[in-house]
């Protein structure tokens, strides 16, 4: 299975939840914004949403300073 992240292809051996794909790609979970399919999705909805064949997401990370 196909997805897309940041631009970039990538293979999923099988589906997962948008939660275990952050979780496993050691996505630091409290500085992220994540947009899945062109819609931003709150935090408390991430383990409801399954990746599929042809999905998007871009992930953004806040970064401080100044």
């Amino acid at each position: 299975m196909k997805i897309t992240v940041n631009g970039e292809q990538r293979n999923l051996a099988q589906k997962v939840s948008l939660l275990e794909f952050l979780n496993q790609n050691k996505i630091n979970l409290n500085v992220v914004v994540v947009e899945y399919n062109y819609d931003i999705v709150d935090r408390e909805k991430w383990q409801d949403v399954t990746l599929a064949d042809g999905d998007n997401l871009e992930i953004l990370q806040f970064v401080g300073g100044g």
